[in-house]
């Protein structure tokens, strides 16, 4: 607004109060003399008014008043009123209870015309007793004046709505003196998006069909509820800006989490901001990745059941079911291509560098174009593509470290011991990793295949023959987090909760291109039983969904069991890998053994020959090489076969084998 709107709306309202003290006088005067005792509220509404002649004064203030109105733009009041749709009595009483917050006479006005110095306040009965054109439904729950808050009624138990106290809300006397700011009591709620996100080619086709459905609703329904479909929220995010922006609107944001739970507070809240949407261009995004279920989704429900100008419900992978019209839109982060084109356009250097390290970075990493920027910026001296790795690698961390174990990966292929065939299969998944992009993007596979672009693997082995190793080998060659996932925190007993933790982790891992390591797969992932009840029901709907998302993920999973028997045939047909992990030969053994210390480690007359004759596996190997270690520093001398053969010894007891010293003659 500008300095002349506000003096003329200034010159306005205080045309205004000098009117209603006029009339409040008036009205205390003919009181105290008795001339309307008689006629109530109720038979004024009614014609029965015997009020004399409105004295010179009030004429000459409204007067005044209806000048001071005419001699510019439309008032902060005639603006509400055309809004809300208030009528002129409305509008009088509104102004006479935003008097008490404008002008410090009103207060004792009011207590002349009730008759009781206590009483300095408006009320209902005041208003339609003093005021022109009345009407009794001004304050029924329907009218804008209580619907939208516009007035606060302090009813204490036993007051008659027409001699309850009245005031206006503090919201609505700031718009009045043209203040027009957003309530504070949704500030702590909602908060302003921001300054918008970059989005892809693709993306910005979304935000046009968005945009091109609410003109099309605004010219001839109430509008929808827009719902953003998509695992990424900078994505959805990005969308409902520029969709904001393009309508002219300022958008905010609603984290559905914060909302009240109690029936009271979300009515509030909703009509709080259903308010905002008729004095302020605005709109609203919403977060409802956490208002699947309780509490939250039945708060989110209610609130949304309000006619609330143009909102945006931002969900995971499904719309939500909504008591009002909504329209689903799929939110996809940018294509591998764009993804592509990006990381090209933000490093420098020279061109074939630049494809080289774009086509690792998009082969491996689902990020948004804000967040590849992000990781260009972060790097500020000499562009070293290991370094961007790690920055894009480190970016999943906060979300996955919350849902799975991360796993130090420090084991490397010379750790890894491994029949020969095994030690090819598992370079040729470290291979396909790398080679993702140029295989799915730059050779065209992407556009023939429907199903997930990752790789998976099964590693089947008894316990100790190395499968967890063999997954820190993989993560730490391909530079990657490794995450192991926690079964307890994973599988829940309520029905639908287990698919949601599962689809909460691999969509965090999807983006940030971590491993998962499911060790005890087949916990997970067994054989679908015959349905003989509910629970049988359920069982196999969390497998069949367990099939289909890990067939549909873009990173490497690996699966590690003891008991390949177990897992369900129609999974097993559709991993790319499956490992054996046999238990060693002496050979093997023999290597395990020589490899089981760091160089460092004081070692003297080891006869390895004669401890690959031990039937262990390599979990058990470095048990006892690892105990050895312990003793021999405890006793300041070097390892020796005597230290293996007390530490084999009671390895052996652990396990309930008979130690054989026949092996060690």
């Amino acid at each position: 607004m500008s300095a002349d709107w506000f003096e003329h709306n200034n010159r306005y309202l205080a045309a205004t109060l000098e009117w209603l003290r006029a009339k409040l006088e008036q009205f205390a005067s003919e009181s105290s003399r008795g001339g309307l005792v008689e006629i109530s509220p109720l038979e004024r509404w009614l014609g029965k008014d015997s009020r004399p002649v409105p004295s010179d004064t009030v004429g000459q203030t409204a007067k005044a008043r209806e000048e001071a109105e005419r001699a510019g733009g439309p008032v902060a009041l005639t603006l509400l009123a055309q809004r809300f749709g208030l009528s002129e009595f409305e509008r009088d009483t509104l102004m006479l209870c935003a008097a008490l917050d404008l002008d410090p006479n009103v207060a004792s006005l009011c207590a002349r015309a009730l008759g009781s110095p206590s009483r300095t306040y408006p009320t209902f009965g005041l208003a339609l007793s003093m005021l022109d054109e009345p009407a009794w439904d001004a304050l029924s729950p329907h009218r804008p004046l209580r619907f939208a808050r516009m007035i606060d009624i302090n009813m204490p138990p036993g007051t008659a709505l027409t001699a309850a106290a009245l005031r206006a809300d503090e919201r609505i006397v700031n718009f009045l003196k043209g203040v027009n700011a957003i309530d504070d009591r949704l500030t702590a709620l909602i908060r302003p998006a921001g300054a918008p996100l970059a989005l892809s080619q693709t993306q910005s086709a979304v935000s046009a069909s968005v945009v091109a459905q609410l003109k099309r609703s605004a010219e001839s329904a109430a509008l929808p509820i827009v719902q953003l479909v998509g695992v990424d929220d900078a994505c959805r995010m990005g969308i409902a800006q520029e969709v904001a922006e393009a309508i002219g609107r300022k958008l905010y944001r609603l984290d559905a989490s914060v909302l009240p739970t109690t029936a009271a507070d979300i009515e509030q809240t909703a009509r709080l901001w259903q308010r905002e949407t008729v004095m302020l261009p605005v709109a609203l995004y919403i977060d409802g990745d956490r208002a699947e279920s309780g509490e939250t989704a039945t708060a989110l429900a209610r609130f949304l059941e309000r006619e609330a100008g143009f909102i945006f419900l931002g969900v995971g992978e499904t719309p939500m079911s909504l008591p009002r019209l909504t329209v689903p839109f799929d939110v996809a982060k940018p294509t591998p291509a764009e993804q592509h084109a990006e990381w090209v356009s933000s490093i420098e250097g020279p061109e074939l560098e630049r494809n080289k390290t774009a086509s690792l970075l998009a082969g491996q990493f689902s990020l948004n174009l804000a967040e590849i920027r992000e990781a260009v910026r972060s790097i500020s001296d000499d562009l070293l593509t290991q370094r961007l790795w790690r920055v894009c690698r480190d970016m999943s961390r906060p979300r996955l470290d919350q849902l799975a174990q991360r796993l130090a990966a420090k084991a490397t292929w010379d750790n890894l011991v491994l029949p020969d065939e095994q030690m090819k299969l598992m370079l040729q998944i470290a291979g396909q990793v790398r080679a993702r992009h140029r295989v799915y993007t730059d050779w065209g596979f992407a556009k023939s295949m429907n199903r997930g672009f990752g790789i998976n693997a099964l590693f089947a082995g008894e316990s100790g023959t190395g499968k967890t190793m063999g997954a820190e080998v993989l993560a730490n060659d391909l530079d990657l987090n490794l995450y192991r996932i926690d079964l307890s925190a994973v599988v829940s007993k309520y029905i639908g909760e287990t698919e949601k933790n599962l689809r909460r982790l691999f969509d965090a891992a999807e983006q940030g291109g971590a491993i998962l390591f499911f060790d005890e797969a087949d916990a997970l992932f067994g054989k679908r039983s015959e349905v003989r009840d509910s629970h049988d029901r359920y069982a196999n709907i969390e497998i069949n969904y367990l099939l289909q998302r890990i067939e549909s993920f873009n990173g490497l999973s690996i699966l590690a069991t003891n008991m390949r028997s177990a897992l369900d045939t129609a999974f097993l047909r559709r991993l790319r890998f499956v490992v054996n992990f046999p238990f060693p030969s002496a050979k093997e053994r023999r290597a395990i053994w020589e490899r089981a210390w760091p160089p460092q480690v004081p070692r003297e007359g080891l006869d390895y020959d004669r401890l690959a004759r031990m039937n262990l596996s390599g979990g058990n190997i470095h048990s006892i090489a690892l105990n050895a270690a312990f003793a021999a520093a405890q006793n300041g001398q070097k390892i020796t076969m005597s230290t293996i053969v007390a530490s084999a010894r009671m390895e052996l007891r652990k396990l309930e084998r008979p130690f054989n010293e026949a092996e060690f003659r």
